[in-house]
């Protein structure tokens, strides 16, 4: 025989862990300080100059 499950509380486990999934997404998307924010851009602004300026002109 197999094991009798409550389908509410699976229902409730399975909702709190997408709500946990979306939570660390967004600690990830938005969990850094404004340091962390623009030394990261000024890295992808410095790298998007350093191919610029290796690009050949045809």
């Amino acid at each position: 025989m197999a094991e009798v499950i409550n389908l509410r509380r699976a229902r409730k486990a399975r909702a709190r862990d997408a709500a946990a999934a979306g939570a660390a997404a967004n600690r990830v998307a938005f969990g850094r300080t404004r340091a962390e924010r623009d030394s990261a851009a000024a890295d992808a602004e410095r790298q998007a100059r350093l191919l610029d300026g290796a690009k050949r002109e045809e």
